[in-house]
Order: C-alpha cells, then sequence, then structure tokens
C-alpha cells in the first residue's frame, strides 16, 4: 500500500522553474480538456437520448459516462494537483480513443489535437504534478 501511495502522490523532485512549469501545464490541459467534458456531461445528465460514438461495444450510454468520468473528473483532478499520475491514465487512454478509433478514417487534422493531449498526459504521468499540487501537501513531510 505504501509502493502505491508513493506512486499516486509522488508529485516529484524539480527545480521550482520545473515545478512552475507543471503547475501551468496541469492547469492549461486540465482547464481545456474539461470545456470537452462539460458538453458531455451535460448531454449524459440532460434527458435527451443519447447519441454519442461506442467504440469499445460497451454501448452509447457506457462511452459517454466513461468519457464523463474521464474529461470531467480526472480533469479537476489534474487542476488541483490530486492523485496526478493515475488521473492522467483516463484522460491519456480516452486521448488514445478518439485518435486512434473514433477518428481513424477522418485524417490526420481529426487526429492530431487528441494525440497531442496523449503527448502531455504521458508527460503528465511521468513527470507529476510538481510542489505546487495537492499531492505535494499530501506528500510533504513524509518521506517518500
Amino acid at each position: 500500500m505504501k509502493q502505491l501511495t508513493k506512486n499516486i502522490f509522488n508529485p516529484g523532485t524539480y527545480s521550482n522553474n520545473v515545478d512552475l512549469v507543471l503547475l501551468i501545464l496541469r492547469l492549461v490541459v486540465g482547464i481545456f480538456m474539461l470545456t470537452h467534458g462539460i458538453g458531455k456531461f451535460d448531454a449524459l445528465f440532460g434527458g435527451e437520448p443519447i447519441q454519442f460514438p461506442d467504440p469499445l461495444g460497451i454501448g452509447a450510454t457506457a462511452s459517454l459516462a466513461m468519457a464523463v468520468f474521464s474529461e470531467v473528473l480526472c480533469s479537476i483532478l489534474l487542476i488541483i494537483g490530486l492523485g496526478t499520475r493515475l488521473a492522467a491514465i483516463p484522460l491519456l487512454i480516452t486521448m488514445l480513443i478518439a485518435a486512434l478509433i473514433v477518428h481513424s478514417t477522418d485524417g490526420f487534422g481529426r487526429q492530431e489535437l487528441p494525440l497531442i493531449y496523449t503527448t502531455l498526459y504521458i508527460a503528465i504521468a511521468i513527470l507529476g504534478a510538481g510542489k505546487f499540487s495537492l499531492d505535494y501537501l499530501i506528500t510533504k513531510g513524509r518521506k517518500l
């Protein structure tokens, strides 16, 4: 359990400049993705019939719910820097599905943005949240 906590909440140890860049990256990517997720959230809970791609064959409602989980909840976690490494994984998977399955026949122009997000989520998952995060506050004073 201690190793799991270490991996999930480890904010990394970087210079203040890198910590600042990680904060900016988390805020910008999290807020931008949250704007995509809010529309999906409204569609999921809006009462209208759900029309959403079903790339995994689990049903449109389940696919939409998974996208909402990723794009809303995980984006909020990124913004506040809580469980950042773990929160980046569903976002990364969502963007890979968007790029490689949903938009596979649409050409690179439609795949480019999800692939850029994928790259950013990989970086966040590897680097962690940095010092300006709840992950840091959770681990502050603990020897990870």
